[in-house]
């Protein structure tokens, strides 16, 4: 009998892992809140079977699970330890492309003591990063070497013939998880030293960041890195930092939308859904705290809230204010504070438009002194784009490693048991391998000095 596998959601990332399982004649039952969601997805892909699920309902979940090998969980992260604990019940291993949480890890030996594998962090970032981090940490520690200095930015963007707008950016899906995590805070070590920004100085911290000479892109760190030292076993190092890679231009002006309130999530009385029709240059006034609403007056407000670093700068930034439209007549969709109001904005106006493809871009850079004492630096770099009439780049590189995992866990090739991420040889060797031979997706080395 074939094996069986409960996916939920449905989101951009899932088709590629409906598909691969469905092309190897794995049964799939695609489970979302809404029927026509799971319908939509599964449609035209053989082995598939649309349910509807809520997994807030212990007991649903608990059924649906029972009837199946393994459960892939690609719903928001908040969800997964209800999901795991009806696996634990349930003795089902578990796939999820989310960070292990601290939640998630106190499960790990109820998971054990129900002999199933519950293997997350495994898409692309979290995921293929893993692989290729510690195949090259790895081989440094056994060959006698160190690691001195660990640095990896990744970033998912529009291919650059795409990304003609004032952020240089475009959405694939929901806005505003994207706006949130340009205020998160950032740890990091440097030099020896433990460094740390505080959310409102994010993009600040910002700076052109060489990969090849056709790309101008800029890093900023991402959340806790000190956390790697111990995670990818460098306790030598003296500099690891994780972060965030966008194309020149797009720090300057996020920090213009933080300083004037537009990422602000405190409600604003104009911006609250009530029926009447709001101009986009009368909701300005009100964030912004203007005169009137008369352009000029809305241009004093902005450059007495923000600094720009020179006139064409802020030339620049002001053209990209207007081209969203905040001093204009357009409406405004409301959404009751400025962060969700400008997302509706910016979902319409940086949508991926017909023929437009993304891009994905991954480098991790290593300075290694070999047991000898000499030192190298390489690259372990991956560079993919979307096909405009398939799948996107960050689509194919979330949902083509999580399908390998749960392949490799059906099969018994993973079968490690507990709370796991990719994090050791005998589970990322075999995953590197089938991703490569299968799938053409690997991350190619480069000594560079």
């Amino acid at each position: 009998m074939s094996p069986r596998v409960l996916l939920l959601g449905a989101g951009f990332v899932t088709k590629p892992t409906l598909q691969i399982l469905s092309d190897d004649g794995i049964s799939v039952t695609v489970a979302c809140r809404t029927f026509e969601s799971a319908q939509k997805l599964s449609r035209g892909v053989e082995n598939s079977t649309p349910i509807s699920l809520d997994v807030t309902q212990p007991e649903a979940l608990d059924a649906e699970i029972e009837k199946v090998d393994l459960v892939i969980s690609l719903i928001p992260y908040i969800f997964h330890v209800a999901v795991i604990k009806s696996a634990i019940r349930k003795k089902k291993n578990v796939v999820t492309t989310s960070y292990v949480s601290p939640a998630m890890e106190e499960l790990s030996a109820e998971a054990k003591a129900a002999g199933i594998t519950v293997l997350n962090e495994i898409g692309l970032d979290p995921g293929i990063d893993h692989l290729y981090a510690l195949k090259v940490v790895n081989e440094v520690h056994e060959a006698g070497g160190k690691i001195l200095s660990f640095l990896s930015y990744c970033g998912g963007l529009p291919a650059p013939e795409a990304s003609g707008n004032p952020l240089g950016y475009k959405f694939s899906w929901s806005s505003r998880g994207v706006l949130l995590a340009l205020r998160n805070s950032a740890k990091y070590f440097k030099d020896g030293k433990i460094e740390e920004v505080a959310g409102p100085e994010l993009m600040a911290t910002a700076r052109p960041y060489f990969i090849y000479p056709g790309f101008s892109f800029v890093a900023y760190p991402n959340r806790d890195s000190t956390t790697y030292k111990e995670r990818y076993n460098i306790p030598e190092a003296r500099t690891i930092i994780r972060g965030t890679l966008r194309y020149q231009g797009f720090p300057e002006f996020v920090r213009v939308l933080v300083d004037i309130g537009f990422l602000s999530e405190e409600e604003v009385e104009i911006l609250k859904p009530s029926g009447k029709t709001v101009l986009w240059r009368e909701a300005t006034m009100k964030v912004l705290a203007a005169k009137s609403s008369d352009e000029l007056d809305l241009l004093e407000a902005v450059s007495s809230k923000t600094t720009f670093t020179n006139e064409a700068e802020k030339d620049r930034i002001i053209s990209g204010l207007k081209w969203l439209g905040l001093f204009s007549d357009e409406a405004i969709t409301p959404r009751s504070n400025p962060l969700d109001t400008l997302c509706a904005t910016l979902e319409q106006k940086m949508q991926y438009g017909p023929g437009e493809r993304d891009m994905v871009m991954l480098q991790h850079k290593f300075e290694i002194e070999h047991k000898d004492g000499s030192k190298e630096t390489k690259t372990s770099t991956l560079v993919d784009y979307g096909d405009p009439k398939g799948y996107t780049a960050m689509a194919k590189l979330v949902g083509v490693p999580c399908a390998v995992a749960v392949k490799q866990v059906l099969n018994g090739t993973i079968s490690e048991k507990g709370i796991l991420a990719p994090m050791t040889k005998a589970i990322n060797a075999p995953l590197i391998r089938e991703l490569k031979e299968k799938y053409g997706i690997e991350c190619i080395e480069q000594r560079i000095a």
